[in-house]
């Protein structure tokens, strides 16, 4: 027990065990995909104080890599070094990190380890060039670690918590728990042979998608006729007594002779939205069938749920409209990277079960922006782009812009954990043309046409807008897909779904007065308090996190004006010589590659590209011309003397900047102006 005054300090840390520079490691035993969304979450005498994904740091959507980046950052909020962490949980049991370490002590012989809890703590010990013991590391299971993250956030005493998602080193996809006064009891499980998380993976494959891309099919399900399919679908699995079910393994073959995949790019038909309608259903089906058998035998009527499958805002909306529970719970942070928060709880109560859990009120629990004249020095360095004001009334005048008709990117605060963009990363805009749902997704997004996009509602008027279920439920994380009041659903017709329907969020002003003061100015225009928010990225990157990522994302997408604390900043017309004094770099985990091949003559040919160190999707190729000059960046040299040094070859000058700024935009290199790069290295 910790001595009067001293304050606990527990980390949680999720996903893989490559370094940034490392490459070609299958983690925990598992197929590359499946480790993904890596994050690190600090708590402090049980509440907590910093949480973070590594990809809004290292900026590679769902990177596995180990959360360096994201513990430093968790630290520095935190205002303390990692030896001073009393404790150091990992998201999966000791038994199958064992086989991970194994396999990296092959790879790497000054990892000479065969313990994991001391593989682990030298890991940590040595990037971070502190000594930690092994006894400071824990190792919690899986699935353990998202029921934890649901039941301690959720305020209940007594509760169901159910997990899904595709699978897991231990060989669960799932568990069912019962919750009392804090504790714990197994009830039964789900193997990864019947992943309803795997099931729904495999099949959107069938529509030009793959992992990750799940909610774009949940999204183009309500285009189409489950009943299609209907019968297709239920040879996919049976139902069993007890909430128990099975997959029929071999159903995906009946699949391909009954249907032809589409392939990426290519229109949907109305044959893809019925197979997109048809596997919702029978999600809904299956996950309906377990929460109605464990709802009945334990009694319990508050429900808490986490895992990837809790991310189905749909399916979250008809357990509320079931009403087989009082009160439901979805943690909001349901997949991998919640297990950071899973974890750090667990050893949390362990340690001192005196000290209780605040139930979750918010999410903001990133970096806040700079002091307003941190802002103004980054938008400085940036001035050859951007022009900008300073305005006491920001509120106001961004409520004013957005009512004009502006798409606007909205920085505020400290940023927002998990995979939602809560009002301080946002991209925000007028939520009644239904127009505006086509413009963003084109000049934005760069995606389909058909995806929805969320309201952000005052939750004073929640229930005039939207059919709010008898049962309970926080409606703050756009976890819930609700159905509109018909009488609005016109009104709304940018953040309103061809079905009727919306994932919310209430927008409370005691958790982000500035936010609510927005909309409610908003709602002072023209009579509705309600924004269209979503997240402040491109379709290439992670939500923007830091001043300098929300200027470049600006910069590479057509928003209209971006707003940054009390400043107000425009885009300057440049020409493309300007981007001549840009420093280039390249992400620590990417890497250029040289291939020779030869060509259907007989020909031999030499192929460049750059990749990152993480899945095949993040890499393009590149001309001679480029991969020279990017083999000569440090950093430092701006592109015109990279372009002095290598030499422009046979490619025109004007050529290579439209191939710099197209990597620049799909986040495989920074661009820096070069006064930036001074500032930082005096």
């Amino acid at each position: 027990m910790k001595k009067a005054g001293v304050h606990m300090k527990i980390l949680g840390i999720s996903g893989g065990l490559e370094l940034p520079h490392e490459e070609g490691f299958t983690s925990l035993n598992l197929k590359t995909d499946t480790i993904h969304d890596s994050a690190a979450v600090l708590i402090v005498d049980g509440q907590v104080v910093a949480a973070y994904e590594e990809e809004r740091l290292n900026r590679i959507k769902h990177s596995g890599k180990f959360p360096v980046q994201a513990i430093r950052r968790c630290l520095e909020i935190g205002g303390i070094r990692l030896d001073e962490v009393d404790r150091i949980i990992f998201y999966c049991a000791e038994s199958h990190l064992k086989f991970e370490t194994i396999g990296h002590r092959q790879r790497y012989r000054d990892y000479p380890y065969t313990d994991p809890k001391a593989f682990l703590a030298e890991l940590l010990g040595r990037y971070f060039q502190v000594g930690l013991s092994k006894d400071q590391v824990v190792l919690e299971d899986h699935h353990h670690c998202h029921a934890a993250s649901a039941y301690y956030m959720s305020g209940f005493d007594e509760a169901l918590i159910v997990t899904i998602d595709g699978a897991s080193p231990e060989g669960n996809a799932g568990l069912i728990l019962s919750a009392k006064g804090g504790s714990l009891k197994s009830l039964g499980s789900i193997s990864n042979g019947d992943s309803v998380g795997s099931f729904y993976d495999v099949v959107i494959e069938f529509l030009g998608y793959t992992t990750h891309d799940e909610y774009k099919v949940m999204g183009l399900a309500p285009y189409g006729n489950p009943a299609t399919f209907r019968r297709l679908f239920k040879k996919a699995f049976t139902l069993l007594p007890e909430g128990k079910y099975r997959l029929n393994q071999g159903w995906y073959y009946v699949l391909m002779e009954s249907f032809e995949p589409r392939l990426k790019g290519e229109p949907f038909t109305q044959e893809h939205k019925d197979i997109a309608a048809a596997l919702q259903e029978t999600l809904e089906i299956v996950v309906m069938h377990i929460l109605e058998h464990y709802q009945q035998a334990t009694g319990h009527k508050k429900l808490c749920m986490a895992g990837g499958v809790a991310h189905n805002c749909t399916m979250n909306g008809k357990i509320l409209y079931a009403g087989l529970f009082d009160e439901v719970f979805i943690q909001p942070a349901a997949h991998d990277a919640g297990n950071a928060l899973g974890g750090a709880l667990i050893a949390s109560r362990k340690v001192a079960p005196q000290v209780q859990t605040e139930t979750l009120r918010h999410l903001y629990w990133g970096t806040a922006i700079q002091s307003e004249d941190g802002v103004l020095q980054t938008l400085q360095q940036w001035e050859r782009f951007v022009s900008y004001r300073k305005t006491d009334h920001v509120v106001e005048d961004a409520a004013k812009l957005i009512a004009g008709g502006a798409v606007i990117g909205w920085v505020q605060g400290r940023s927002e954990f998990g995979p939602r963009a809560l009002g301080n990363r946002s991209i925000l805009a007028d939520p009644r043309p239904a127009e505006n749902k086509r413009i963003i997704n084109s000049m934005v997004k760069k995606r389909e046409g058909y995806r929805p996009f969320a309201p952000s509602i005052l939750e004073e008027y929640v229930a005039d807008y939207y059919v709010l279920p008898q049962t309970k439920a926080p409606y703050s994380y756009m976890n819930f897909v609700l159905k509109t009041q018909e009488d609005k659903q016109e009104l709304l017709g940018a953040v309103t779904h061809v079905d009727g329907t919306a994932r919310i969020q209430t927008v409370s002003r005691e958790t982000n007065e500035k936010y609510w003061r927005l909309i409610d100015e908003f709602r002072k225009l023209t009579d509705v308090p309600v924004l269209l928010n979503t997240s402040f990225n491109n379709n290439a990157e992670p939500i923007v996190d830091s001043i300098e990522d929300a200027i470049v994302s600006f910069l590479t997408t057509n928003i209209n004006t971006l707003i940054i604390g009390d400043y107000i900043i425009d885009k300057k017309p440049v020409s493309k010589e300007e981007f001549l004094h840009f420093v280039p770099r390249r992400p620590d985990s990417s890497e250029l590659k040289m291939a020779i091949g030869y060509t259907a003559e007989g020909y031999t040919h030499k192929a460049y590209e750059i990749r990152l160190h993480f899945r095949d999707k993040y890499k393009t190729a590149l001309s001679e011309e480029v991969f020279k000059l990017l083999e000569q960046s440090d950093g430092k040299k701006t592109v015109a003397e990279l372009l002095e040094l290598t030499g422009s070859g046979t490619k025109a000058e004007v050529d290579i900047i439209d191939e710099i700024i197209d990597l620049w935009s799909l986040r495989l290199i920074s661009l820096r102006p070069y006064e930036s790069v001074a500032v930082a290295t005096v």
